[in-house]
């Protein structure tokens, strides 16, 4: 719930913001997918991707949509966020790498970031207001 004050804090200071694990432990790179093709998933991962489901349809969905894959469009929607300068991918592979390269090339439009804000609401706006009754 950093939306409520650490980045608006950040924007306020001019600082930068690097998020960790930006794809989620792996929900947002396409876990739906991954299970349809089989790969195989601890039983914690399971449950997250279960209890998560139908943001998840909605997200890879919209994804398909705009034809770009969902590790990409995860790392495009942080990339649009003024306040974060970079997030940490930790790419184990090739393919992952130049997946993350291929986020910094996509612009995301109002439209697309408006679907995503409604698919993953934050926490109901910045403080203070957040707060009021």
């Amino acid at each position: 719930m950093i939306e409520l004050e650490v980045i608006p804090a950040c924007r306020h200071y001019g600082l930068g913001l690097i998020p960790w694990s930006p794809l989620g432990g792996g929900l947002l790179g396409g876990a739906l997918e991954k299970a349809k093709a089989g790969r195989r998933m601890s039983e914690d991962f399971e449950k997250q991707v279960e209890k998560k489901r139908p943001q998840l349809e909605a997200y890879e969905a919209l994804c398909r949509e705009i034809g770009e894959g969902p590790g990409e469009v995860a790392l495009a929607w942080l990339l649009h966020n003024p306040a974060v300068t970079a997030p940490i991918i930790g790419p184990r592979t090739l393919e992952q790498l130049e997946s993350a390269i291929h986020a910094t090339e996509i612009t995301l439009d109002a439209d697309v970031l408006a679907k995503l804000d409604e698919i993953f609401p934050g926490p109901g706006g910045e403080a203070p207001k957040a707060y009021a009754w």
